[in-house]
């Protein structure tokens, strides 16, 4: 018999623990307002819904994208944990399947541990050897989360030594008014100067006057002291 999303949601209620879901709620910003204003959760830590990841096979994609619908947060993040791990032992049509149901779901990939935990892994590894022009329709989505999925998933190409993607990027939403987006994009360019400073310098010397304040910490934070008060005073 083919594993339901019911079966796994009933599997997931064993592991429910209110006094960790009402921390989660005040560290995921849900009251009205933020970010992940309405977001429910059961009380469940990631490393107990990779473990069932493992221990659930089978489970099919039509299953899966019922899981990704729910309005509890861990049954979304167990969704997109399956969505990855099927998408790296899938044959080439099946990876096709994947990202397209990812990305004509992006409305539940809707807080930043969803996106940065699945994004590289689906949407990067997928563009890696393809037309990369999703990620600009991405990163010019009113959505915050469509946009942090299109900054996130070139950590892929990091990852690989190509860069011209978060570079390009990163210049495109380098005036976005979200700080999760800042901290995003602070993000990858720190992990693009890991590989190839010259990459990321290049890039500042450009735009870092112009960089909100946050995404500027965030790409320059392991600099050598002195090199970094630089470029937080302008004086690079």
């Amino acid at each position: 018999m083919k594993l339901t999303a019911g079966q796994v949601r009933s599997e997931l209620n064993k592991h429910a623990d209110k006094e960790y879901a009402d921390r989660a709620l005040r560290f995921f910003k849900t009251g009205k307002g933020d970010y992940g204003e309405g977001d429910k959760f059961l009380g469940i830590r990631v490393p107990v819904l990779r473990k069932l990841v493992k221990t659930y096979k089978g489970i099919s994609l039509d299953e899966i994208m019922k899981l990704l619908k729910s309005a509890y947060h861990e049954e979304r993040m167990l969704a997109l944990f399956f969505l990855v791990d099927m998408f790296k032992k899938g044959a080439e049509g099946a990876k096709a399947a994947i990202y397209n149901a990812y990305l004509n779901n992006t409305a539940y990939i809707n807080n930043w541990d969803l996106v940065d935990t699945t994004a590289p892994h689906i949407v990067g590894a997928f563009l890696a050897d393809k037309n990369r022009a999703p990620l600009y329709q991405l990163a010019t989505s009113r959505s915050l989360w469509e946009r942090r999925i299109a900054i996130i998933s070139t950590f892929y190409f990091i990852r690989q030594h190509d860069f011209a993607e978060t570079i390009e990027l990163s210049r495109i939403l380098l005036h976005d008014q979200e700080d999760l987006m800042h901290k995003a994009v602070g993000w990858m360019l720190r992990e693009v100067g890991k590989h190839r400073m010259s990459a990321l310098e290049g890039f500042l010397k450009t735009h870092y006057k112009h960089m909100p304040r946050t995404m500027l910490r965030y790409a320059i934070e392991k600099f050598p002291e002195k090199r970094r008060q630089r470029y937080l005073k302008g004086k690079i």
